[in-house]
């Protein structure tokens, strides 16, 4: 395995030499179309493609709505609550006296969405930049491009919960809005179809909503697992496609790979794909090396939509890192993107986001 992967990196160095010469002109942009889920049309009626490597160029994947479907009334709430909040340092036990201004932020929006799904949608206050369905829209934000946390906008708008997961920060910011007497709640989930439900039951309990958190709970992952099988049926048998999750943000020079344990890895899974990053050992979130890409070469890449923008559109992206177009999705630019606050969510939109994301990957021929 060393050996090979030094040949690679041997024969990828004499090729990058006379690529990155070119320029992002000489790069002809594949066509682009938009697929939207709809889940009252089945997978199964589409016209698939009959070889999934069989397509070149970008497809977004859209839903038709960005909003959170919530019951009619609002659960009641049983407050005063304890609850166990997972930081660092530990688990420790917060009471919670009320949820009348509440701030939810994780790095996918998935925490406000679900606090949303469980109906109670008007405590919240503010959002973070991940947070992007129709209903928070108007809502204040309170962390930068970079998910970094902005105390003194934070404070302003005086909650009286903060429920995070620790994934923006930096995690010292978000202690010190603790140590200034609010609420704060880390919820312990990852980022799988099994999260789902987790993060709907320890989001509720922290509202004081734990049976509503079961129903919800219960409610997704049902939705989700019939979504899987679904798919599972428009996968071409002995031809599943080696995908892979790049994220992008080229006003910062950002290029990483998702790996195992960084919810790219369950996308994929759901979808019927081979997690080409998974295959090659890569963990977590890692930059993205020439070696590393090629070594995985995928015949499909994952993006989010604003992260492809800031590298300029596939054409830029391989002027910019011609690894990339050595591998075979670079070579036919197969590409799907989604919006960043939608792809990586695993909460109330998982089922659309796997059916949008099923449409624009087997069935791109359905789209605009």
């Amino acid at each position: 395995m060393r050996f090979r992967l030094f040949a690679t990196a041997v024969v990828l160095s004499g090729v990058l030499l006379v690529t990155t010469g070119c320029t992002a002109a000489s790069i002809a942009q594949a066509p682009t179309v938009t697929v939207t889920a709809d889940l009252d049309s089945p997978l199964a009626e589409l016209t698939t493609l009959t070889t999934a490597k069989d397509y070149s160029g970008l497809v977004r994947a859209a839903l038709p709505s960005s909003g959170i479907s919530a019951p009619l009334a609002a659960p009641v709430q049983s407050l005063p609550t304890t609850v166990l909040s997972h930081d660092l340092s530990g688990d420790t036990s917060v009471t919670i006296d009320s949820t009348d201004r509440v701030i939810a932020m994780d790095i996918s929006g998935s925490i406000a969405a679900t606090v949303a799904g469980l109906g109670l949608l008007d405590s919240l206050v503010a959002r973070d930049i991940s947070t992007t369905f129709d209903e928070a829209a108007d809502l204040p934000v309170i962390t930068s491009s970079a998910h970094t946390v902005n105390n003194e906008a934070i404070l302003a708008m005086r909650p009286d919960l903060i429920l995070t997961d620790g994934s923006i920060g930096p995690i010292d910011v978000v202690l010190q809005l603790r140590d200034a007497g609010i609420a704060v709640v880390f919820v312990q989930t990852e980022p799988s179809i099994d999260g789902v439900a987790e993060l709907a039951h320890q989001t509720a309990e922290a509202l004081g909503v734990a049976a509503a958190g079961e129903v919800l709970g219960q409610q997704l992952s049902a939705e989700i697992e019939a979504k899987i099988a679904e798919i599972a049926g428009i996968v071409p048998r002995g031809d599943r496609l080696r995908m892979m999750f790049l994220y992008l943000r080229g006003t910062s020079g950002v290029y990483y790979l998702f790996g195992q344990e960084s919810g790219s890895d369950v996308l994929i899974g759901a979808l019927g794909g081979v997690d080409v990053a998974a295959e090659i050992g890569l963990e977590g979130m890692r930059p993205m090396t020439d070696e590393a890409m090629v070594a995985a070469n995928p015949d499909l890449i994952l993006v989010m939509t604003g992260g492809l923008e800031s590298v300029g559109g596939v054409s830029g992206l391989l002027e910019a890192r011609p690894a990339v177009a050595l591998t075979e999705a670079g070579k036919n630019q197969r590409f799907v993107e989604m919006d960043d606050g939608e792809i990586l969510s695993f909460g109330p939109r998982t089922v659309t986001v796997l059916d949008a994301l099923a449409r624009a990957i087997y069935a791109p021929g359905s789209g605009s």
